[in-house]
């Protein structure tokens, strides 16, 4: 719901930033695979019970995440870097709450299995669409210069950071959490999936 508005509001500072990378020749799949060990150490410092320090690596590695595609497009986008791209976010997104459920499973386990099945309707409605909308040759004219079709929802990026962000300040509350923001999940699929089904009839 927010990611447009992000993206927009960031973009100056991220194309100044890549220029920078540009120029000292950092490519985009390199800060794609950097971003990604970034997650992945986030995700080991949350089954730890290192919250704030995986909060710290988390935020770190989605700035990572919106580098590389600065750089792409500072560049030469490539369909392998998009795909790339595209499915290390989504390891990403399913090993942090993956981390909580391991950090503590007696309280963590189910919420954390309700929250990575809601992720598997947003990002199947997701994925489903980008690849019938690339099929037809249908274009985001919000969201220019990406890989593929982002369709939207309640949901996106900027939203799921805020609340593993919110899960790694109060850890506590994870179960609540992870169950609202699934329910969430829960009508962007839906959402998506009607919106879907008109557009593509």
């Amino acid at each position: 719901m927010l990611d447009r508005a992000i993206q927009q509001a960031l973009r100056p500072v991220m194309t100044q930033a890549a220029r920078g990378l540009v120029r000292l020749g950092v490519g985009a799949n390199a800060i794609s695979v950097a971003g990604f060990a970034l997650g992945l150490a986030a995700a080991g410092a949350i089954a730890a019970q290192h919250y704030l320090a995986g909060l710290v690596l988390l935020l770190l590695s989605r700035l990572m995440d919106g580098l590389d595609g600065a750089v792409a497009r500072a560049t030469q986008p490539t369909d392998r870097g998009g795909f790339l791209d595209i499915t290390l976010d989504f390891l990403f997104y399913a090993a942090i709450p993956l981390a909580f459920a391991i950090a503590e499973p007696a309280a963590n386990a189910l919420p954390a299995t309700v929250l990575l099945a809601s992720f598997i309707g947003t990002g199947s409605s997701f994925l489903a669409f980008a690849a019938i909308a690339e099929k037809r040759g249908l274009t985001d004219t919000a969201l220019p210069g990406k890989s593929f079709y982002f369709l939207g929802g309640l949901t996106e990026a900027t939203e799921t950071i805020a609340a593993f962000a919110a899960m790694c300040l109060w850890p506590q509350w994870f179960a609540p959490i992870a169950y609202g923001f699934a329910a969430l999940c829960g009508i962007t699929t839906a959402l998506r999936i009607g919106w879907g089904w008109q557009r593509l009839g």
